[in-house]
């Protein structure tokens, strides 16, 4: 019993989800149509992903990047900007998250001689840069590979939506960091455990394979089964590191939602809430639920795909549970030995609101 409880504390929003969807059902009680609320494509199309990615970090190909970065640079001001830059870029292929996974633990250590206040600071600004820099791709976060998929938007419409916001937020936060002083030099960064190539070339192979189903090339049980084939017989170590409560938690709120869709009086006053509001209400809802949930929620009641697009990702600003990037990056934080719970916090939720507001009033043009 301790262990199930252990389990179910070990991811709140996961557990929520899980709850939520139980007592839907007693509401909507369970039939055939239960198979048409889940996206299935969604959830192989997100595995897939999950699997190259911890692929890429197993290879070594973060630490490599991190250390060639490191080597361009000497002062703290200096680095703080490539370790922004980098989150920024790589968040876009690699998911907020483990972007944030990799790289803040680094930051902690190269920056281990710098103030408690520069070390907040550029951790709140990393993770900032990895939850907006994520945006410009359908795979750069959980909530977009949804949408893309829910909406079946085109390539050219879905950049054509975030890539404005997205431009605008890099040179924010480039210039946020230049806020701060340069600072003393740093000492030279150690050598990076070196590539482990072949592992590296299986999963830019297999990483290949999910760029064609996130195009619509490929259909995803097609890359499900050779990415499933695949680490079975060359890399079955991934297989247990992918994270199957984000699975759980997808699939949990694709029945919350089918559920409430399927009564008329939720139907008809969540729609009326949503018409012509859909990215102030997105952004708002995902301040309390954070932004992936926010997305399967409200999607189920507006066909406004770009506003809802717009204001989850900008919504991932803001409180600590906007995002779940963020929340992961500030547990990491707290491990450092200069970590400043309370400094951070200040910090972390004056840079985001204020990038909120701002991107929010841009998007707001974007959309017109």
């Amino acid at each position: 019993m301790t262990r199930l409880i252990g389990f179910f504390k070990k991811d709140l929003v996961f557990t929520i989800a899980l709850a939520l969807a139980l007592v839907s059902v007693i509401f909507v009680p369970p039939n055939a149509g239960y198979l048409d609320y889940i996206d299935f494509s969604v959830l192989g199309t997100l595995f897939c992903l999950m699997c190259v990615v911890a692929g890429f970090r197993e290879s070594g190909l973060l630490d490599w990047l991190s250390g060639r970065v490191l080597g361009m640079a000497s002062h703290a001001r200096t680095v703080s900007l490539l370790f922004v830059i980098l989150c920024f870029f790589c968040s876009m292929l690699l998911t907020n998250d483990v972007t944030l996974m990799a790289f803040v633990p680094l930051t902690l250590v190269v920056l281990r001689s710098s103030s408690p206040l520069r070390i907040a600071w550029v951790v709140s600004l990393e993770t900032t840069a990895a939850n907006l820099g994520s945006m410009l791709t359908p795979i750069g976060n959980p909530q977009n590979l949804y949408l893309y998929s829910h909406y079946q938007m085109q390539p050219a419409a879905f950049f054509r939506t975030v890539a404005p916001v997205c431009v605008v937020s890099f040179f924010l936060l480039v210039g946020c960091v230049f806020l701060s002083v340069r600072g003393k030099p740093l000492a030279p960064p150690q050598d990076a455990a070196p590539l482990q190539e072949k592992r590296l070339a299986l999963h830019l192979v297999l990483f290949l394979f999910c760029l064609l189903t996130v195009l619509r090339v490929l259909d995803y049980r097609v890359s499900v089964a050779i990415v499933l084939l695949a680490l079975i017989v060359l890399d079955r170590k991934i297989l247990p590191m992918v994270d199957y409560r984000l699975l759980g938690t997808f699939a949990a709120f694709f029945v919350l939602v089918g559920n409430l869709g399927a009564i008329g009086a939720v139907r008809d006053f969540l729609a009326s809430v949503m018409e012509g509001r859909e990215l102030v209400v997105s952004a708002l809802v995902s301040q309390v639920t954070s932004n992936v949930p926010a997305s399967i929620l409200l999607s189920g009641f507006t066909d406004n795909g770009r506003a809802l697009l717009l204001g989850t990702n900008i919504g991932g600003l803001g409180t600590l549970v906007a995002s779940l990037a963020s929340l992961i990056s500030y547990r990491l934080y707290l491990k450092g030995e200069k970590a400043k719970p309370g400094m951070y916090l200040g910090l972390f939720t004056a840079l985001n609101v204020v990038l909120l507001v701002l991107l929010l009033l841009f998007a707001q043009n974007v959309l017109m």
